[in-house]
């Protein structure tokens, strides 16, 4: 595609994904919400997209009862579009997993302890840390974890690296009640990120969208796709709702990380254009596709190039 800004294409396009608390046998949440549609409206969602992402990142509870059939069916739902794709997928744990069905769905693996792994996706390097707790659903790591973590960050990949952790370590203002369930200890490990090549951090947990820094990293929170949380409900504590669900996407530039929100429900449209009116703007030059397009009065912003 032509380029018709000052931009290039981004580098690498994460899609993160979160939350997605899949059950078994068609059971629903609280007995409403069946949460595998969503996950499908996600992943169908990411076929419309250019570029396709090169890495699927899910940021925990995948399972909400970590029922091994609920993992089987994750794995049916994701890899084939991530094929697809010809994109990676990277799995981290949630405090819904559980890490022996966690470990055996997902890589076939009999290792009971943390689901720490390292992947490479064309020099840029993700780091999944498993940031649950057995038998809690506070976040925390461990000493041998954090260790696990400098290791691999001593060494500069190609690219730098993103982390990516179910529990994610900011501030939660608009939903007090989940600071008692947040990541703990946060210092040691904003020690090991700051003057690493850490250039973002994927978070989950609060099931609604929300951003901001950790030992100068951009942190990217995604919301569920099953259901989400109101972080500004009438007289309630904490408000489950079904809808607002989304996906956040992630273009990662030299210089820089662009997030972008992808709503999962469709919504009416009320003006637009074809698709097939790039081919017609990449025919032309740079200053005849910014009249055409920027000039009050041009043709385009007449509606003489009908919509379609």
């Amino acid at each position: 595609m032509v380029q018709f800004g000052q931009y290039p294409a981004p580098r690498f396009t994460i899609a993160h994904l979160s939350d997605p608390h899949l059950l078994a046998d068609g059971a629903r949440q609280y007995g409403v919400v069946d949460p595998e549609p969503g996950l499908r409206l996600a992943l169908e969602r990411l076929g419309r997209l250019d570029p396709a992402p090169d890495v699927l990142v899910l940021t925990g509870d995948l399972a909400d009862k970590a029922e091994p059939a609920a993992y089987a069916r994750l794995l049916e739902l994701v890899e084939p579009v991530a094929d697809r794709l010809g994109a990676q997928v990277v799995w981290t744990m949630g405090n819904h997993d559980e890490r022996a069905p966690y470990a055996r769905g997902l890589f076939g693996s009999d290792d009971d302890g943390p689901q720490d792994r390292a992947y490479d996706v064309g020099g840029l390097r993700v780091l999944a840390l498993d940031t649950s707790v057995p038998g809690y659903h506070h976040g925390s790591l461990t000493p041998d974890q954090l260790a696990w973590l400098a290791d691999h960050l001593a060494d500069p990949a190609e690219h730098g690296t993103v982390l990516a952790m179910h529990h994610p370590p900011i501030p939660v203002p608009m939903l007090p009640a989940a600071e008692i369930i947040e990541l703990l200890d946060q210092q040691p490990l904003a020690g090991i990120v700051a003057g690493s090549d850490v250039r973002a951090i994927l978070g989950g947990h609060f099931h609604y969208t929300s951003w901001s820094t950790f030992a100068g990293v951009p942190v990217s929170v995604a919301a569920a796709s099953c259901y989400t949380v109101d972080p500004a409900p009438q007289a309630r504590l904490i408000s489950a709702v079904d809808g607002h669900q989304a996906i956040t996407m992630l273009h990662l530039y030299d210089d820089r990380v662009v997030h972008t929100v992808v709503p999962l429900a469709e919504a009416p449209e009320v003006d637009g254009y074809p698709a097939d009116l790039v081919s017609l703007l990449e025919a032309l030059g740079t200053d005849e596709r910014r009249e055409i397009i920027s000039r009050k009065d041009s043709a385009f912003n007449r509606g003489e190039l009908a919509p379609g």
